[in-house]
């Protein structure tokens, strides 16, 4: 029989008190002991492996994704994408970046990009005729730096050779799915379950930028390619991967006064438009080569104050490519 206690007769009998959490201490006791003792018998019986190659073809497209990352671009510098195949892999990717040259008289120019990915590609792991699928993701974090040195070619354009040098990282958290199967897995989880894999590249970009500011209007043309390899170091033994990020790209911005004045200078309307052609291990990979994108919005000038940001873009972005297409609300800071 089950008894239920009156909430006066609790605050009357302190004892009562005691044999309630009492009670509740036991419950959960035996709770956590049974949930303990099942998945104990669970690990027991099976143990769960997935195939070296699939796993190989996996790693092969992180980093081919993670090209995507190294390489300074518009077009991908925010992607979430959804396949609706069989495996319902699952892509997010974002990234900053920004270069600029020192001065005219020192025509020294730097860059650097940061950019984070996660990627599910829902393996199905076997023991025999039972199959499940592991609920993790990999994820990845990418710095690229680029230094280089502009040199006249016409006025307002210069070619631009660029050095560029990156490091990157991915990892996976199998550790939380493994624990909610509660089975033992195999050697060729080593990586899946707490293993990381280290990525660097070398490589280089040429850029012809044509740059003509006049007091009416600003007009900036960037054409550029970008060649960087990919390799893994370090990380799990049973598992290294390779890619080639090659990239060309048109990027284009005109910016002019709207007639109305902020912060004592003129608010500039912005155009832009930009197109990625994507060549080496990352094209094709999500479905598309090349992506292009078409953008509108406003320019923010504070160079008339004492501030450390003399300029503020917000640019709403509409994004198109092979069976591909979306919207971007893009913030931008000049310094």
């Amino acid at each position: 029989m089950t008894e239920f206690l009156n909430p006066a007769q609790t605050l009357r009998d302190p004892s009562a008190n005691r044999h309630i959490l009492y009670g509740i201490s036991l419950f959960f006791l035996g709770l956590s002991t049974s949930l303990y003792t099942a998945c104990a018998a669970a690990q027991q019986p099976l143990e769960l492996n997935v195939s070296a190659n699939t796993i190989q073809k996996r790693a092969n497209g992180v980093l081919s994704l993670m090209a995507y990352s190294v390489v300074p671009d518009l077009a991908s510098s925010s992607l979430s994408i959804q396949d609706s195949s069989s495996h319902d892999t699952t892509i997010n990717m974002v990234q900053f970046a920004g270069g600029a040259t020192i001065s005219k008289s020192l025509p020294l120019y730097l860059e650097g990009g940061f950019a984070l990915s996660r990627y599910d590609p829902q393996f199905v792991a076997s023991a025999g005729t039972d199959q499940r699928t592991l609920p993790f993701k990999w994820n990845s974090i990418t710095g690229t730096a680029g230094v280089g040195w502009d040199f006249p070619v016409a006025e307002d354009l210069v070619l631009r050779p660029i050095f560029n040098f990156a490091l990157g990282r991915v990892e996976s958290d199998l550790a939380l799915g493994n624990l909610i199967l509660g089975y033992r897995t195999g050697r060729s989880f080593d990586f899946l379950e707490n293993g990381h894999l280290n990525a660097y590249g070398l490589g280089g970009s040429l850029m012809l930028d044509y740059e003509h500011y006049r007091k009416d209007y600003e007009v900036d043309v960037e054409l550029r390619y970008t060649d960087i390899e990919l390799r893994s170091f370090g990380g799990a033994d049973s598992i290294q991967g390779s890619a080639d990020a090659r990239t060309a790209s048109l990027w284009t911005r005109y910016r002019a006064p709207t007639g109305i004045t902020m912060l004592d200078r003129p608010l500039r309307y912005v155009l832009e438009f930009s197109h990625s052609h994507y060549l080496g291990s990352q094209a094709g990979i999500l479905g598309f080569d090349y992506l292009s994108t078409i953008g509108a919005g406003f320019e923010l000038d504070s160079s008339a104050y004492d501030v450390y940001v003399t300029r503020t873009r917000l640019v709403m972005r509409y994004m198109f490519g092979d069976d591909v297409s979306g919207v971007s609300l893009g913030l931008a800071l000049s310094f």
